[in-house]
C-alpha cells in the first residue's frame, strides 16, 4: 500500500467524529442500536459462571480464536476452500485484502456512490477505479449491464457492498446470481462487503458467494446487524490459499484480536438470531415510517425504498447542498444525520433508522420543521 501516506480525509468519518459524541437525537448511524455487556451476558450462562474471570489475556493465534471462527463458519457456510480470519472489524480485512491483491495499475470496480472504505484503499494502493454507477434515476437499483460495461479484461477486483450503503439498495436472488456469472467470467476477484447481509426486507439473506465462486473473498462485523460496534470485531471468508499473504501483512499491523473481544463475539455470533432478529423488526417499522414521512412531506423528500441496511439516502429538491441544514440539525435540534456530500450526493442525506421509534420521529419532526423555513417550502409537517 505504498500510496497510504497519501490517502485523503474519511469524509464520514470527519463529519461523525466529534458530532457523534454531541447529538442529542441519533439518526445518523448505518448499524442497528447498541446492545450492551448485560445483554451478551444474558445470552450465555458461561460469561455468567466466571468464563470472563478466567479468560487469560494472551496473545491469539494469526487467523483468529477457533470459537469464533467456527461460530462464523456456521453462520456464514463458506463454499469448499475457504477459511475464516478474524479481524479487527471488516475495515482490518479489506485493507489486508487490498494490499495482498492489488498492485499499481490494476482495475478495480466499486460501486458509486460508495462507503469510502471500498474505494479510497484501492486507489491508495494505486488502483485505477471503474465506477459501477447506482443511478438515483432507477431508486438506485443495481443494473447489471452497467457493471458489465465497466469490466475490462485489466479488472483485478470487483468490489460490492450488498446491501448497500448508504442507498439501501441491494440486488435480489437472482441478481446475484448473475453479478457472480459476471465476475467469474471477467477472471477478476470478487470482494463481497456483507456487513449488512442479515439486514434485509424482501427476500431471505443472500448467500456468501464463496459457495458459488471461489475466486471471492467475503467481509462481515458486528457493528451493523449485531449492534456491537464497540467490539471492533469482523471477519474475512478467503480462500485458503490466500491466507498467508493476508497474515504476512497482518505482522506489520495488529497481529492478532484480544481474547476478551473474541470470546464476546463468540457469543453473538452464536446467538445471532436472537441479536439481529428483534432489531430488524424494529427497523422493518421505521422503514415505514421513514417512507410515510417522506411521502407525506409534499415533494420535499424524495426518499427511493431501502432494499435493506437501516439507512435511506433522500433527496431534498431544491437544497442543493444538505450540509447547512444538517448542520442546523445538530446545533438546534441535537438530532445527528449525515450529509449527502460524504458520498458525492450533496443534495441528498443518509438518515439512518434503526434507533427507537421515538427517537426516529424526533429526528424527522426536527428535519421537517427545517425544511418548511426554507424559502419556497413545500414540506407538510414532521412525524411526531
Amino acid at each position: 500500500m505504498t500510496g497510504l501516506p497519501d490517502v485523503p480525509a474519511a469524509a464520514l468519518e470527519d463529519w461523525l467524529r466529534e458530532r457523534y459524541f454531541r447529538a442529542e437525537h441519533d439518526i445518523s448511524s448505518s448499524g442497528v442500536h447498541n446492545h450492551t455487556l448485560g445483554d451478551l451476558r444474558a445470552l450465555d450462562p458461561g460469561l455468567r459462571d466466571g468464563e470472563l474471570d478466567s479468560l487469560v489475556f494472551r496473545d491469539g493465534p494469526s487467523l483468529g480464536a477457533e470459537r469464533l471462527r467456527a461460530a462464523v463458519a456456521a453462520r456464514v457456510r463458506p463454499g469448499p476452500g475457504q477459511v475464516v480470519m478474524t479481524t479487527h472489524g471488516s475495515s482490518e480485512a479489506l485493507f489486508l485484502a487490498f494490499a495482498a491483491l492489488l498492485r499499481p495499475g490494476d482495475e478495480v470496480v466499486v460501486p458509486d456512490p460508495s462507503y469510502h472504505s471500498l474505494s479510497v484503499l484501492a486507489a491508495s494502493a494505486g488502483a485505477v477505479l471503474r465506477r459501477w454507477p447506482l443511478r438515483p434515476e432507477n431508486g438506485f437499483v443495481p443494473d447489471l449491464a452497467d457493471l458489465r460495461a465497466v469490466l475490462t479484461r485489466r479488472t483485478r477486483l470487483v468490489v460490492v457492498n450488498f446491501p448497500h450503503n448508504p442507498t439501501g439498495a441491494c440486488v435480489d436472488p437472482a441478481g446475484r446470481a448473475e453479478l457472480l456469472e459476471l465476475v467469474g467470467a471477467s477472471g477478476a476477484t470478487l470482494l463481497w462487503d456483507g456487513a449488512f447481509t442479515d439486514l434485509v426486507y424482501d427476500h431471505p439473506p443472500l448467500p456468501d458467494p464463496s459457495r458459488d465462486i471461489g475466486r471471492s473473498l467475503s467481509f462481515g462485523t458486528l457493528s451493523k446487524a449485531y449492534g456491537l460496534p464497540g467490539l471492533r470485531v469482523g471477519w474475512c471468508v478467503l480462500p485458503a490459499a490466500l491466507a498467508p499473504e493476508l497474515v504476512r501483512v497482518r505482522d506489520y499491523l495488529t497481529l492478532s484480536l484480544s481474547p476478551l473481544t473474541e470470546l464476546l463475539a463468540a457469543v453473538a455470533v452464536e446467538h445471532a438470531d436472537e441479536l439481529i432478529g428483534p432489531r430488524l423488526a424494529e427497523a422493518r417499522r421505521n422503514r415505514d415510517l421513514l417512507l410515510e414521512w417522506a411521502a407525506a412531506s409534499g415533494g420535499a423528500v424524495e426518499c427511493p425504498v431501502p432494499r435493506g441496511g437501516v439507512t435511506a439516502f433522500p433527496r431534498f429538491p431544491g437544497v442543493g447542498n444538505t450540509r447547512p441544514l444538517c448542520e442546523r440539525l445538530l446545533e438546534r435540534h441535537g438530532v445527528l444525520v449525515v450529509p449527502g456530500d460524504c458520498f458525492g450526493r450533496p443534495d441528498r442525506m443518509r438518515i439512518g433508522f434503526s434507533c427507537p421509534e421515538g427517537e426516529l420521529r424526533q429526528g424527522l419532526g426536527a428535519i421537517s420543521a427545517e425544511l418548511a423555513e426554507l424559502p419556497g417550502a413545500l414540506v407538510r409537517g414532521g412525524a411526531g
